[in-house]
């Protein structure tokens, strides 16, 4: 098995990248969707969320008022550790199960948009491969896809790593500012042949 960690800021074009990976034979494991996951209506974090932080980031669901969590971790640094010790460990979990399952054989996208943050990460996966953008498209694109005001993008921005910390952890970075879908494309191959090739760790 290969493992390839992915990473990249918000609206750097992550996903459009893991989503070109699956396309050359990649299986996807999206750390993202495994939190959602845990934290939808029955979830299995919820207990532990609603025991921590109350019922104030509880939404009518019973899910994770997801709104009210970020406004909390972003005002209080305690409350994001709180949060990740319950999180962390059943993602971790979960992603090693997915992995397990895509078999010996299989190349795995890790899709970790924390995984410079997390630290663990890089003795977990064979390469790192980091999808960059400057922070002026990054907000351009965020806004633009979620409606969210430039003031909330900033402020996840500066939740993550600084974008040269998360180059320098980097294999390889593609620096996806101004490349057309083709050209993101090709890069992608390009790599996926170095990377995923059989005599390839």
């Amino acid at each position: 098995m290969r493992r390839i960690g992915l990473t990249g800021g918000i609206g750097s074009g992550k996903s459009t990248v893991a989503a070109m990976l699956v396309a050359q034979g990649g299986v996807l494991v999206d750390t993202d969707a495994i939190a959602r996951d845990i934290a939808q209506p029955g979830g299995i974090a919820m207990p532990a969320i609603e025991a921590a932080f109350g019922p104030g980031v509880i939404a009518s669901d019973g899910g994770l008022d997801r709104a009210a969590m970020r406004q909390l971790v972003f005002a209080d640094g305690h409350a994001k550790k709180r949060l990740e010790s319950i999180l962390h460990p059943l993602i971790g979990a979960e992603t090693e199960r997915l992995a397990a399952a895509a078999g010996p054989g299989a190349t795995v996208i890790f899709d970790v948009p924390l995984l410079v943050e997390s630290r663990r990460w890089r003795a977990i996966v064979d390469r790192v491969l980091v999808v960059d953008a400057s922070e002026e498209t990054q907000l351009r694109r965020v806004v633009a896809r979620s409606g969210w005001t430039p003031e909330a993008v900033r402020a996840v921005i500066a939740q993550q790593a600084p974008r040269p910390l998360r180059r320098a952890a980097a294999d390889a970075v593609i620096f996806n500012e101004s490349l057309s879908l083709e050209e993101l494309a090709a890069q992608v191959q390009s790599l996926w042949k170095r990377w995923a090739a059989p005599t390839t760790r």
